[in-house]
């Protein structure tokens, strides 16, 4: 797995609030614009295999479009039980390229 970043998308391909899914090193990760930031996650909902990045974002979490869990888009953590969560990645824009490192999972 690589440790660099990677382009996903292009500055303004995504609006407030709404998630992709793309493919960076063979891993599926969900990409979000969350109050002007760009946010990165696991795509894969661990309760039952869903696409977090076809999720709804409200206040700063991603809700499962099949059983709701919802993750804090900051830390990858279940809102519900804190104890639990997913991969975040480190996200960045240079020039009008928004990029993901997958290699720097927290």
């Amino acid at each position: 797995m690589s440790d660099s970043f990677v382009t996903v998308c292009r500055v303004g391909d995504l609006t407030e609030g709404q998630g992709r899914t793309v493919v960076v090193d063979d891993r599926l990760v969900a990409i979000f614009l969350v109050s002007g930031e760009y946010r990165a996650i696991d795509d894969l909902c661990p309760h039952q295999g869903a696409s977090l990045g076809a999720g709804c974002v409200e206040d700063g979490e991603v809700y499962c479009p099949w059983h709701g869990w919802r993750f804090r888009l900051s830390d990858g953590k279940w809102a519900d039980n804190p104890r639990l969560g997913i991969d975040v990645f480190e996200t960045r824009v240079v020039g009008e390229e928004v990029q993901v490192r997958v290699g720097g999972g927290k």
